[in-house]
């Protein structure tokens, strides 16, 4: 059987980026893998290595792309990670309210025909056969009714059509994706598994997914590789590695630690508000899409609730009214923590009393910064840390690192990190000021079975405290925490 990739005793030159064993791997014609295991487990680096991004020692990985035409690695095998953020993985550019300001879009602000046109383009020569494998992948997707949309406004489901229908266009013989199931909702995960198989079956493509959520693998993948403790296991058939998964523990936050977290000193500048939020019929649009349409809904203090929707209902938009990061809420009739949008208090007054972690925040993150300064952030309302924190607020923050588990990681540069690594920094930077207002938008992103388990009981052990209150959006309902006690679903707008 033919071998596409075959990786033995591999060691890496620079042992930085080494595992804890030497990696045996291999993928044969027809087989998809997942690639799956806990945070900071080393599926990333294992990934890395994969892709020949770190040159080995001894033994190069032996590759054979046929029926492909092309040599080279990078044009053999694509990797795409999914964040759910609405630029390339490398824009600089991007800042936290970008999406939410029309301002920003302008003529020169790309729509996704355009850029699908430049994807294509690069790809390799125009020629007929390349021109009809780009109307096959329009059809396949259902691109047609996205292509005058700007690519800032794009749901997550859009957003994963687009980066995918970019990436086939130069025909590769490996796709690997990165937790590609994230942030949708379960119509849109179903469709986007459906349609990796119709790709999986039509096409001389191997399909590799790297996977936090063990759940999520589609029926298409014939094999897994669990990666853990930085050792990668052999590969075995999808029926074994389900016959012999571990449980989803039913607990994982001590009693000791869940009640000190209840016993947490409340801050000096408590304020407790009884209208925490209260919109009137609120309507936000964006040229002719409306977004949302004549909303009513009122937060009082103490509430807990889940706040879900279909991708592109509008969930993100209306938690950008709430943390003041949408310009449209001047002209709303919106009154946060008791005061009226437009009476005075600035974006500050309003931030100061919310804990937040979002994919939008978790983008914004781009340098290098130790974990616990990222933490420390959070009591600043700022991205980076521009003032030195008290030693009692880095005691502060070394609490929660502890609490979420990231003990031994205070000094380890943010983008060294696993992506659940820096999810669960966020979540500490979330909470470490003691917030009247907790607002969660897919707190367990990439989250690993145990991590997601103790994230909920923080959640649950937090909400205990006098005056909480908490939104969180999931799009699975079984990461909601037994604490939620109102809820609110949004239908996407059609515009008819």
């Amino acid at each position: 059987m033919q071998k596409i990739i075959s990786i033995k005793n591999g060691v890496t030159r620079m042992p930085e980026w080494r595992m804890a064993d030497p990696v045996n791997f291999e993928t044969c014609d027809g087989e998809h893998i997942a690639i799956v295991g806990p945070n900071g487990g080393g599926k990333s680096m294992f990934v890395d290595i994969i892709v020949g991004r770190h040159p080995l020692l001894m033994h190069d990985p032996d590759y054979d792309f046929s029926p492909s035409q092309k040599t080279m690695v990078s044009d053999n095998i694509k990797y795409i990670t999914f964040r759910d953020t609405y630029g390339g993985d490398n824009d600089r550019t991007y800042f936290l309210q970008q999406r939410w300001n029309q301002l920003e879009i302008d003529e020169n602000t790309p729509i996704v025909k355009d850029k699908l046109e430049e994807a294509y383009q690069m790809a390799g020569e125009d020629t007929p056969e390349r021109r009809a494998l780009q109307q096959h992948i329009y059809e396949l997707f259902h691109m047609q009714h996205l292509m005058d949309k700007y690519t800032i406004l794009l749901s997550s489901g859009e957003l994963r059509k687009f980066k995918l229908a970019s990436t086939l266009f130069s025909e590769p013989r490996v796709l690997i994706m990165d937790n590609p199931f994230i942030g949708l909702d379960a119509e849109t995960r179903d469709q986007l598994k459906e349609l990796l198989k119709t790709l999986s079956s039509e096409r001389a493509l191997q399909i590799i997914l790297v996977l936090s959520k063990s759940d999520d693998i589609p029926d298409f993948i014939t094999h897994v590789v669990e990666v853990k403790d930085m050792k990668v296991l052999p590969k075995v058939t999808l029926a074994e590695y389900l016959a012999g998964r571990e449980s989803v523990p039913a607990h994982v936050l001590s009693p000791e630690m869940e009640q000190t977290i209840v016993d947490q000193p409340y801050s000096d500048r408590e304020y407790h508000s009884q209208e925490v939020v209260k919109m009137n019929k609120v309507r936000i649009q964006y040229g002719e899409r409306i977004i949302l349409n004549d909303l009513d809904w009122t937060v009082m203090n103490g509430e807990r609730w889940a706040l879900s929707g279909q991708n592109g209902a509008g969930k993100s938009t209306l938690l950008s009214l709430v943390c003041a990061d949408n310009p449209q809420s001047y002209a709303c009739d919106i009154t946060l923590f008791d005061n009226p949008r437009g009476s005075g208090e600035s974006i500050w007054d309003i931030k100061k009393h919310i804990g937040y972690v979002s994919p939008e925040l978790h983008r914004s993150y781009q340098r290098d910064l130790p974990a616990i300064r990222i933490v420390a952030s959070g009591l600043m309302d700022s991205v980076g840390l521009y003032v030195k924190p008290k030693e009692e607020d880095m005691d502060k923050c070394r609490f929660w690192m502890k609490v979420f588990g990231l003990e031994g990681l205070e000094d380890r540069g943010f983008l060294k990190l696993s992506s659940g690594e820096q999810r669960l920094v966020l979540l500490a930077r979330a909470f470490v000021k003691d917030p009247e207002l907790l607002i969660l938008d897919e707190p367990l992103h990439g989250l690993d079975n145990r991590n997601r388990r103790l994230v909920k009981d923080v959640i649950e052990a937090f909400c205990r405290r006098q005056n909480k209150t908490m939104i969180m959006v999931t799009h699975y309902k079984e990461e909601l925490p037994a604490c939620i006690d109102h809820s609110i679903f949004l239908l996407r707008h059609t515009n008819d």
